[in-house]
């Protein structure tokens, strides 16, 4: 004669396994399809952006290419390389720098306000993100061009003679 409990046990136990298995496998599936992003499909407005900076830490010094510490900011390069109605990109400092009419000069960070890939390129008076292709202006980092619908971070520079510092 058989023992119906622990056959009944036995029976419940392998349920609760196999069921705590697929439970877990969905997790997770589910975990590793959130992690891959989307186009931007999603109508919730959400954006992706970098972490802010803690209002606790210091300030970084400021430091020239060589490395030197100045007052002024760090040193990016020579004005003459940002042509008017066009810009340059700084990938080291994640920054684009413009000048949308002669003589005056924008910074912008170089961060989408999408999805966080580097806004690299300027054609047309426009900064563009390669990934997606949302465009920003050059005068103010406003999106022209979705998906981004946020425009870039501003970034303080100015220019000294003929040299460009992100201040």
């Amino acid at each position: 004669m058989t023992d119906n409990r622990s056959t009944a046990s036995s029976i419940r136990r392998r349920t609760v396994i196999h069921g705590a298995g697929a439970v877990g496998g969905t997790v997770v599936a589910g975990g590793l399809l959130a992690a891959c992003g989307s186009d931007g499909g999603s109508s919730s407005g959400e954006t992706s952006a970098p972490p802010a900076e803690s209002a606790t830490s210091p300030a970084p010094e400021a430091t020239t290419e060589g490395g030197a510490t100045t007052g002024g900011g760090t040193e990016l390069g020579p004005a003459s390389d940002v042509q008017v109605g066009s810009g340059r990109f700084y990938e080291s400092e994640k920054v684009i720098v413009t000048q949308p009419t002669e003589g005056t000069f924008k910074g912008f960070s170089s961060v989408c306000t999408h999805q966080g890939c580097a806004v690299s390129m300027v054609e047309d008076a426009v900064m563009i993100c390669p990934c997606h292709g949302s465009e920003f202006s050059i005068s103010d980092g406003a999106p022209s061009e979705g998906p981004a619908e946020q425009p870039l971070e501003s970034r303080e520079v100015r220019v000294d003679g003929d040299t460009i510092f992100l201040v």
